[in-house]
């Protein structure tokens, strides 16, 4: 955590940041700024209709983004049974959430996570951030910082850390249906 404040303070400017996760190390921006989620598309060349995962420290950072109003009790406790962990939960969201965010859907991808570092810096920022996998296109997801630079050089800023040891990336299930989008 030795560089958390210059990390935090990249994330206020607009900046991408990768940071590690429960298996890979992951890029993620500012979720409520449309510049940063710009420069984080492009770094990727990844299409804004796919839509983005946000990554908090707890529930409470995903308020402002998710409806959960539209899901059962039974349904909110079996999220809540999985976090903090490695499930991301395809949930309805606001109607404020921006596009840019939640691409082409009605919804929006979100995970608390269970990484030490992931919940220190989401705590820091107070809210969370974007998450998708440190890589270029076609390239293999980074798991250490050295591939970090050596696949993305300067055009992040670091929180350099080791992941949480996980093999497979984490799952994604839909919160209404239990469907399983990506097995974990």
């Amino acid at each position: 955590m030795d560089n958390l404040s210059q990390v935090v303070d990249a994330l206020k400017s607009g900046n991408v940041i990768a940071y590690p996760t429960e298996a890979v190390f992951g890029v993620g921006c500012d979720p409520d700024s449309e510049l940063a989620v710009q420069r984080l598309l492009a770094l990727k060349q990844r299409p804004v209709e796919k839509g983005l995962i946000l990554i908090a420290a707890d529930y409470a950072q995903l308020q402002d983004y998710i409806d959960d109003s539209q899901l059962s009790e039974s349904q909110r406790a079996t999220i809540a049974d999985t976090w903090p962990g490695p499930v991301t939960w395809v949930m309805p969201a606001k109607p404020t959430v921006p596009q840019f965010l939640t691409g082409q859907f009605d919804t929006i991808a979100v995970r608390v996570s269970d990484h030490p570092l992931v919940q220190a810096l989401c705590r820091a920022y107070g809210k969370p951030i974007t998450s998708t996998s440190a890589n270029l296109t076609g390239e293999p997801p980074c798991r250490t910082s050295e591939e970090v630079v050596e696949q993305l050089g300067d055009k992040v800023v670091l929180f350099s850390g080791e992941t949480g040891g996980r093999e497979n990336p984490s799952e994604i299930r839909d919160a209404q249906t239990g469907k399983v989008f990506r097995q974990g």
